[in-house]
């Protein structure tokens, strides 16, 4: 199927128009929605497949980077866990109606606060397939209306999911313009989008900060965003040493391209001749470029590892590569992660629970790990079904951002007469 060549601005209005019914739609149809959305998924794997090896010729040809080739590439698994994803969000509770609050006032007036959907959300998004199913399938069963905005470079594979989730939509009668699909072309789309106030609510882009800092110099819609994921691994002096090579292991290695995967491992310098040598030893041999400081290198045994620049501290790499730095204390991490993180995911390993405490209670972050990997920083993995990406920012949501998410509030009164004296 490909994406519609219509106007953004018609695409807006649509999806505006559908926005006023879809408050009123009852669970069972958007859960019918989605499980429709599931079985073509599965049914058509073979069509999103060549759909999306097109992409992926076409990015070989344009030498994309190998991270985002990575995280365009689709597979049978990738699309069946799509379609588990999908499940998922039908399982959980429809947010839309859920009382938040609920009293009577003095004036014996009702109060019930109420969960209700926000509207028409327009998602950005960078060579991540995926994303086209996961937001589609959070906005339709919270209630919203949204416009799917991927980049050029997965535009075939976007195009064939956009249009599985409108087919599925409209096959059980929820409103024309519920899932919109915006072509993936230029800036000028993309400021052109974001300038739309009349009829959009919010934008949540994921992506890197190129895209961030292009929609902040654009956008008049309000921007959640779910951006960088500059992530540190801190290994305290009071650490089960085994259980910090493992973290620091898995939060690299398991899948580099990722927000949540580490960027820099920090280690307390009174385990630092212990830990070192063998823990950067299994990440050079797992393929891991390494990089630190002094105290790093002079620690490091046989690996080899380069000189950390200032740069390094401040890099996402969305690579095997990491930095690794020796702190004097724990207030020493504290104060690298503040000033070098993204706010998106940062893990303590440490047996200490003084320690713990203080790290999870000082690190401003969204999501933060005591004696765990940071790959768990996922809507999944928290059980919110599937997510739109991690919010780094602190108004209206942070961290994952699943259905309650995708949410405000409205306050409902019932009286018996009263008026304001």
């Amino acid at each position: 199927m490909a994406v519609t060549a219509e106007s953004v601005v018609d695409l807006c209005r649509r999806a505006r128009a559908a926005s006023h019914d879809l408050p009123t739609v009852p669970g069972e149809v958007k859960d019918e929605a989605l499980r429709r959305t599931a079985d073509l998924l599965r049914e058509r794997t073979p069509e999103i497949l060549a759909a999306n090896l097109t992409d992926l010729e076409r990015g070989r040809e344009d030498n994309l980077p190998a991270s985002l080739v990575d995280r365009l590439s689709l597979d049978a698994t990738r699309v069946e866990a799509m379609a588990v994803g999908v499940e998922a969000v039908i399982a959980l509770p429809d947010p839309v109606g859920e009382v938040r609050q609920e009293r009577t006032l003095p004036n014996r007036i009702h109060l019930v606060q109420v969960s209700v959907p926000i509207g028409v959300v327009a998602v950005f998004y960078e060579a991540r397939p995926n994303v086209t199913i996961d937001a589609a399938a959070l906005c339709v069963k919270s209630g919203n209306a949204v416009l799917l905005r991927g980049s050029s470079s997965a535009s075939a594979s976007n195009a064939v999911l956009g249009g599985i989730v409108r087919e599925a939509v409209a096959a059980v009668g929820m409103p024309e313009g519920t899932v919109e699909v915006v072509g993936g072309g230029d800036r000028a789309e993309l400021a052109e989008l974001a300038g739309q106030r009349e009829y959009v609510d919010l934008i949540i882009p994921r992506g890197g900060e190129g895209l961030k800092k292009a929609l902040e110099e654009v956008a008049k819609v309000p921007v959640l965003y779910a951006a960088s994921g500059n992530c540190h691994v801190y290994v305290d002096a009071d650490a089960d040493l085994d259980m910090g090579r493992a973290i620091a292991f898995n939060s690299k290695v398991q899948r580099p391209s990722v927000c949540n995967s580490a960027e820099t491992l920090l280690v307390h310098r009174d385990v630092a001749a212990e830990f070192l040598p063998q823990a950067l030893a299994e990440l050079a041999e797992a393929g891991v470029e390494l990089v630190g400081d002094d105290a790093t290198r002079a620690a490091a045994g046989a690996t080899e590892v380069g000189a950390a620049t200032e740069e390094d501290w401040d890099t996402e790499y969305h690579a095997l590569k990491l930095a690794v730095k020796v702190v004097e204390s724990l207030d020493e991490a504290i104060d690298h992660v503040n000033r070098h993180g993204s706010g998106h995911s940062e893990a303590i390993v440490t047996e200490s629970q003084e320690a713990g405490n203080a790290f999870t209670r000082a690190v401003d972050t969204a999501c933060v790990y005591v004696n765990a990997s940071i790959r768990f920083s996922d809507g999944f993995e928290f059980g919110m079904g599937a997510e739109i990406g991690t919010s780094t920012q602190k108004l209206h949501a942070r961290g994952p951002i699943g259905l309650r998410e995708l949410t405000s509030t409205k306050y409902v009164l019932h009286g018996s007469g009263q008026v304001r004296g």
